[in-house]
Order: structure tokens, then C-alpha cells, then sequence
């Protein structure tokens, strides 16, 4: 089956996508991303390692890798509305932090909202454009902070 649409053709704009480097241990990145994003207005109900995960499991021997899943909670009722609540299959709003080596540390994002527009999940009209705006000011606001 051939996908939608061409991921060639996509930029990172097109996704959301942010990215950022933070010279610190993997522990205290962590940390200064979650604080970072609930400063911005976010929650974090949901996050854990799954490099910890694997690496117990099936012995994987990954480097640090954690996921915080966060998550404005007046986004998040606003974009159920708009999608007839299918962008639920997309919650939490993923923040993920990993070690490029010792001391250096990837931050990783895309917009959900965004994705879900592309994929077909919520509707490209105004109201979801008023969505995917504000959540970028807070994610930008968020990134502008790390």
C-alpha cells in the first residue's frame, strides 16, 4: 500500500518538528525538560524509559533514552472536539530526551497536531489551525527555554 503522502516531500516545519542539544548528563536533562515544559504550560502524566525497558527485557544495551509524555490539558480537550476525538490515539504530546554521548543530550519533538492533520485525523480548517498556532507558541516557548 503506498503511503498518503511523500515523507521526501515533508519539511520539518510541515511536522513540528524541534530539536535541541543540551550539554548536560541525561538525568539532569530529563529533569530540566520537565520543569522547561511545565513552565510553558504543560503537564507530564505519563513518561518512562524505554531504553530501561529494553535493555532489561531483551538485553538491548541502549543508551539513555526517555520519553516525556506531556500534555496541555485545554489543548488537548480543544483538539478532542475538533477531531471527534480520533487525535486521543495520539495523546500524550511526546517530548523525548537521549544521549548522543556522555554529557550531550538530544531534545526531540513533533507536533502531534500537525501529524494528525496530515495523516487525516483532524480536519484542515480554522479551527484546528488555531490549534496547531497555539500549541506551537508553547512548544516554542517551551524549546526557546531549554
Amino acid at each position: 500500500m503506498p503511503l498518503p503522502i511523500d515523507p521526501e516531500a515533508l519539511e520539518s516545519g510541515d511536522i513540528g518538528e524541534k530539536r535541541a542539544t543540551l550539554e548536560m548528563d541525561h538525568e539532569a536533562a530529563v529533569e530540566h525538560v520537565r520543569t522547561t515544559f511545565t513552565e510553558a504550560g504543560f503537564g507530564v502524566p505519563v513518561e518512562f524509559s524505554p531504553s530501561e525497558l529494553l535493555n532489561e527485557k531483551v538485553d538491548a544495551d541502549r543508551d539513555p533514552y526517555y520519553v516525556l509524555g506531556a500534555c496541555n490539558p485545554r489543548m488537548a480537550d480543544r483538539a478532542l472536539d475538533a477531531t471527534d476525538g480520533r487525535i486521543g490515539a495520539l495523546f500524550p504530546c511526546n517530548v523525548v530526551v537521549w544521549q548522543e554521548a556522555p554529557g550531550v543530550q538530544t531534545v526531540y519533538h513533533v507536533s502531534i497536531m500537525r501529524a494528525a492533520r496530515l495523516l487525516g485525523m483532524a480536519p484542515d480548517d480554522e479551527v484546528m489551525a488555531d490549534i496547531v498556532a497555539d500549541t506551537g507558541e508553547l512548544v516554542e516557548e517551551a524549546f526557546g527555554n531549554l
